[in-house]
């Protein structure tokens, strides 16, 4: 499917990710001028985060005045209150990597039609990658027809993930959670940019995803690349209904449901006989290290 072929709010909105992207590039030139600010431990903003998101917004104002906003850094502030059209807005995601001149970042965009994710745009701007889809239409890189991995053994799988970073975020669980999937896939990678991981997903460079503490935005567009690449999206016990969780999995359906099987009791949705093996799991960790001697 072309360009001259697609949903006209997927175009605007892929103006819309084009204009931050620049912005975006521009600024990276000159990383050290960039005015960063702190919003709690390890989570950072940047004057480039807000110019990007003023961008979005007025883009998409433009052209749907009766639209309603939802923005990573402005929330709810802009667009219409009491709209059945709400675009889900993340100007930046990876601004940790960003403000370190690593190039692993994006521009993140959905519309959500009463709730439910209609088209998605994820563009990386240091690639020039523009990932788009729209409900039942597919997903596309750079107009190239998107799918998910064909693979089906999860030992054969490479898996994405996000790493804990802020105060009261449960490290131990993650770190068993990660053990329990590098024992058992081909390797673990974190990028550091969960709309991207996403996309990758869609796109078979990747063949599962998994990370809590996720807001819809870092999560919409990228969700809906995912299933329209043949994919499935879920939170951990593999429930669809994911979207303000803060719980997501990924994959193709055959490593999706290994995934589930693999990462289900840790979800704060299982059972409490699920929850209790994986305090357990935990807890012997815990003793392992406790009792190894120290390396140092």
């Amino acid at each position: 499917m072309s360009f001259a072929n697609q949903h006209p709010m997927i175009n605007v909105a892929v103006k819309a990710a084009r204009a931050a992207g620049s912005l975006i590039n521009r600024a990276s030139l000159d990383i050290d001028s960039v005015q960063v600010t702190r919003k709690q431990a390890n989570d950072f903003v940047t004057e480039v985060d807000r110019a990007a998101e003023q961008a979005i917004i007025e883009t998409l104002l433009t052209a749907y005045p009766g639209h309603g906003i939802w923005a990573e850094e402005s929330g709810r502030q802009h667009g219409a209150r009491d709209s059945d059209f709400v675009w889900i807005i993340d100007p930046l995601d990876g601004t940790t990597n960003f403000i370190h001149g690593l190039p692993v970042y994006c521009v993140s965009i959905a519309l959500a039609v009463r709730g439910k994710v209609e088209h998605g745009v994820v563009y990386d701007p240091t690639r020039n990658d523009l990932f788009t889809a729209t409900r039942g239409r597919g997903a596309f890189l750079n107009e190239r027809r998107i799918r998910a991995s064909r693979r089906t053994r999860l030992q054969e799988c490479l898996i994405s993930t996000g790493f804990p970073f802020r105060q009261g975020d449960d490290f131990n669980a993650y770190l068993r959670m990660m053990g329990d999937v590098m024992q058992r896939t081909a390797g673990l990678r974190r990028p550091g940019a969960a709309a991207l991981d996403l996309a990758y997903v869609a796109a078979g460079y990747t063949d599962g995803f998994f990370e809590t503490g996720l807001q819809a935005w870092d999560v919409a567009a990228g969700s809906l690349l995912v299933t329209e690449a043949g994919g499935l999206v879920g939170n951990f016990t593999g429930e669809p209904d994911f979207l303000d969780q803060q719980e997501c999995l990924a994959g193709p359906p055959r490593i999706y449901g290994q995934l589930v099987s693999l990462l289900g009791r840790y979800s704060k949705f299982a059972s409490a006989g699920d929850k209790a093996q994986a305090r357990e799991a935990i807890a012997a960790l815990s003793r392992e290290r406790a009792t190894s001697p120290d390396p140092g």
